[in-house]
């Protein structure tokens, strides 16, 4: 068990832990989450030893390993396989042992220790590990050298994993991942035999690889049972609780500072006045848990143009050898949101690039007169002049417009005046994003291509992004690990594999499905030569009647949550006889919540099933 007991510890005297505490059982899946800078990444450095805490203890069985991943694995001659198998250091040291041993004694103790760890699998599994982070059977016997330090990322990742230290460190490993390999991860996390912390703004995998959230806020640690979303709704439900017993103290605090101040001169009153001071004294004000950072993202907005804004006809692109993708027929109009599934290596970011005319392409590819792309893709964001402020970046790029103007165009992705002073090299690297997002779209694009975007932006940036996206007029291409981003914008999906893109005929579960799956069963992909019959009337019809009804339906369940909030907003369902009535109460809210999550999906349904028919 990992013990964590009243520590502190603060840089340049600013507290990041004050007597903070929890205990992790063996064998926990933990999601550690917690807004960006209040310490998360430095309460791992805490645990490995590599900084001192000022108070307090943490403390492991005297023979647990600890791993993490390290920065970068070097630009070796090592091939990748060999470099995985290093990373089990006792193996390594065994196996160097067994090759010198002369003793009969030394030899049979080394070769049981090599059967008790089973060393002799271990290069199918590490093999194993490699093919699930996107490494197929040539590449890993590759050196090192022949991959840029994202890969390189992913071959530390593969040694972390294979090694199987007793407590896993992982901070936000899907940033350098694909959709692929962080599904593959997620399941890998699940079925993991030891304890996992892992730092994560992922809340698919927050949901379907750990077992507990551990929240890091206001200094404190605390450890709750289930998924991200369980968490999130608990959190809700005790900030309403918090907010009517703070409404409580301060009208009982009101009541009698009221009394105090009446009758504080009167000497028939002067005692009963005393008790009140006393009284008030004793009263010690709530505070409820303050309410996430409001992160934004404002977009500008395109004007209209007609239908197609890009055609591609017969196209291909790819780079000096033959074409990546071939034969393209696509379209796309300024109201699709689109996102690309495929398999690593299959070339979503060419087509990214095609369609950005960041890559020429033969064939035709037809482009409305007045098109203007934004594009993001996540190498940019170090692309960025690190000697440079927000305010200087845009200054160069819109040289006419006056500071104000550019600062609050700077405020509009969430980056206030303090952060425009400040050079990026000092910016976090969500801030560095935000930097780079505002770059993409200061043109109010028609369309926005969007290359995994998400990476370094914790979970309010990332919703507020979805808010963004639903707002935005223009047409979205979307490349992303997040599926939680994925299913909330994305209506078309796009598979791109085997040299071809084509609609994929199903939804993100299925494809989820799909790539978990063991077979090699090809993804569904729609039949070229049967499309669907164009939807009748009364049938489009039926849908729009369908829809209505779960837009009711949402908005009967709205109104019972606000009541039911206004009732446990009521101060006076907090005294200690009223308790029964309360957790009714608060029973009832929390099923209203369930009820309103199924019917906003009931509702999404609805909607894509109007959209497909309208579409035909």
């Amino acid at each position: 068990m990992l013990r964590i007991q009243e520590i502190s510890y603060s840089v340049e005297g600013r507290p990041l832990f004050e007597a903070a505490s929890a205990n992790i059982p063996d064998g926990h899946k933990i999601g550690l989450v917690g807004r960006n800078g209040t310490g998360k990444t430095t309460l791992f450095r805490l645990i490995r030893g590599e900084l001192t805490l000022d108070g307090g203890t943490i403390s492991l069985p005297s023979r647990a390993r600890i791993g993490g991943v390290a920065q970068e694995v070097p630009s070796s001659s090592t091939s990748l396989i060999e470099t995985v198998l290093q990373a089990d250091t006792e193996r390594a040291a065994l196996m160097t042992k067994a090759e010198t041993a002369q003793d009969a004694g030394d030899i049979a103790a080394i070769q049981a220790r090599l059967v008790d760890i089973d060393a002799w699998s271990a290069e199918g599994r590490a093999s194993s590990i490699l093919k699930g982070l996107g490494f197929d059977t040539e590449a890993q016997q590759r050196p090192c050298s022949d991959f840029s330090g994202g890969w390189r990322m992913r071959v530390a990742l593969a040694g972390v994993l294979f090694a199987q230290p007793d407590l896993l460190l992982l901070d936000e490993p899907t940033n350098y991942l694909d959709l692929e390999g962080a599904l593959w991860l997620e399941t890998y996390l699940a079925k993991y035999p030891h304890t996992v912390i892992i730092i994560s703004h992922d809340r698919g995998l927050l949901n379907r690889a750990v077992d507990h959230i551990l929240h890091l806020d206001d200094r404190k640690l605390t450890l709750y049972a289930g998924g991200y979303d369980n968490f999130a709704r608990t959190r809700a439900e005790q900030r309403a609780v918090l907010a009517a017993e703070a409404a409580k103290v301060a009208a009982q605090r009101a009541h009698m500072q009221k009394f105090v101040d009446r009758f504080r001169a009167q000497a028939t009153k002067a005692r009963q006045a005393q008790s009140r001071l006393k009284m008030l004294e004793k009263l010690t004000p709530i505070t409820p848990p303050a309410e996430a950072a409001r992160h934004v993202f404002t977009f500008p907005a395109p004007e209209e143009l007609s239908p197609p804004i890009l055609r591609l006809e017969g196209a291909s692109v790819g780079y000096d050898g033959p074409p990546v993708l071939r034969n393209l027929d696509l379209r796309i109009d300024q109201d699709d949101r689109i996102a690309l599934l495929g398999r690593n290596g299959e070339g979503k970011s060419t087509l990214s690039k095609l369609l950005a005319e960041k890559l020429a392409g033969a064939g035709t590819v037809t482009r409305a007169a007045k098109l203007r792309v934004g594009y993001f893709a996540q190498h940019q964001v170090d692309e960025l002049e690190l000697d440079e402020t927000p305010l200087q970046h845009l200054q160069r790029a819109r040289p006419g417009e006056a500071p104000p103007r550019l600062r609050a165009r700077l405020a509009g992705f969430g980056l206030m005046a303090e952060q425009a002073e400040t050079v990026v090299a000092r910016l976090s690297g969500g801030q560095k994003a935000r930097l780079s997002l505002l770059l993409a779209t200061l043109d109010a694009p028609h369309m926005l291509i969007l290359d995994e975007p998400t990476n370094h932006l914790d979970i309010e940036s990332r919703e507020a992004l979805v808010e963004a996206l639903t707002a935005y007029t223009g047409a979205v291409v979307l490349v992303s690990h997040d599926m939680h981003l994925l299913s909330l914008v994305a209506d078309r999906l796009w598979l791109v594999s085997n040299g071809k893109v084509t609609p994929y005929d199903g939804d993100l579960e299925s494809y989820r499905n799909f790539l978990l799956s063991s077979t090699t069963k090809p993804v569904r992909e729609k039949p070229a030569s049967k499309p669907k019959p164009r939807a009748t009337r009364d049938e489009v019809s039926a849908l729009r009647s369908e829809l209505r009804k779960c837009e009711g339906r949402i908005s009967k369940l709205e109104d019972m949550r606000d009541k039911l909030a206004k009732k446990l907003a009521d101060p006076s369902l907090y005294d200690d006889s009223r308790l029964s009535e309360l957790q009714v109460w608060q029973a009832k809210y929390a099923e209203v919540m369930e009820g309103l999550d199924r019917a906003e999906a009931l509702w999404m349904k609805a909607q894509a099933a109007l959209d497909d028919a309208q579409a035909e």
